[in-house]
């Protein structure tokens, strides 16, 4: 175990990248886990900054983590079609729903979310297995968008969506759409899709909120270059293919991996856990109707 310092040998890589690599988390969600005292090193209490080489021995929970290489890890990606009403935690203290319940189960990893969507919002979540994918395309440095369908109540008018568009100050700091396109509606709500660069708390309707309008419905509809597609209904996932899992790494700045082929147990495991997580009907308000992308 190597402190890291400018003289770490090129073999040597940060602690919470591996753990994120092997599955076990974003590395945000490592690094609490280190500074929480939960991994250890050779037999000794980790720290934040700590660098590691193949031969250590490495535990999690007390646990021992399997270390490989970046180009032996598998590299797995599912989209999943959020309803209203479910959290994007792995336990809610209250029982609510969640999403993690709905997805298929893996032994020795587990699926981490690539961004959230609050409770009231719907639509395209991403899951994958690696931590250094989903710590990528989170990061704000990698300016993935992020398009959304909004229903939004109340009279839009020109200098709203120009106010929007050039910017304006919420109390986290400055934040913009990059594109805003009307796509009709009817009475006091207006469709729009919109396009944003960050995954700020509320981001989209606090946007909104700013020119004294009310979103009334939100749906992420692209995350990056994947759209929510007729694959996964309100409810369900999909795992995406080699071709969507590499144009993400490429998005992400990483080299292309194998996505593995699922095992037999893995198919089995997958079909029931489908087949016992059945879909949810999309909750639909009075108004919503369906509009088709230009």
């Amino acid at each position: 175990m190597n402190q890291d310092s400018n003289t770490a040998p090129a073999a040597s890589e940060k602690l919470q990248k591996v753990l994120a690599r092997a599955g076990l988390g974003s590395r945000r969600e490592m690094e609490k886990a280190i500074a929480d005292g939960r991994v250890r090193v050779n037999n000794q209490v980790a720290t934040l900054g700590d660098r590691i080489e193949p031969r250590d021995k490495v535990t999690f929970d007390e646990r021992p983590v399997a270390l490989r290489a970046e180009e032996e890890t598998p590299r797995r990606v599912i989209m999943y079609n959020k309803p209203e009403g479910e959290l994007c935690t792995r336990k809610d203290p209250e029982g609510r729903r969640t999403v993690f319940e709905r997805l298929p189960r893996l032994k020795g990893e587990r699926w981490i979310a690539i961004g959230r969507l609050d409770i009231n919002t719907s639509g395209l979540l991403l899951f994958t297995t690696d931590g250094e994918l989903a710590n990528r395309l989170m990061h704000p440095s990698t300016q993935v968008e992020r398009e959304y369908a909004v229903r939004v109540m109340g009279e839009v008018k020109k200098e709203h969506i120009v106010a929007m568009v050039d910017g304006v100050m919420l109390e986290d700091g400055p934040a913009r759409f990059t594109d805003v396109q009307e796509f009709g509606g009817e009475g006091i709500n207006t469709w729009f899709h919109v396009v944003i660069l960050e995954g700020r708390n509320r981001e989209v309707r606090r946007l909104w909120e700013s020119q004294g309008l009310t979103v009334s419905r939100l749906k992420r509809v692209r995350y990056g270059n994947i759209f929510l597609d007729k694959r996964a209904k309100a409810g369900e996932w999909v795992e995406l293919g080699q071709e969507e899992v590499d144009d993400l790494a490429t998005l992400a700045g990483l080299a292309s991996r194998k996505v593995p082929e699922l095992t037999p147990d893995e198919k089995n495991r997958w079909s029931r856990d489908k087949n016992k997580r059945r879909p949810v009907q999309a909750m639909r308000k009075p108004g919503m109707h369906k509009n088709k992308r230009r």
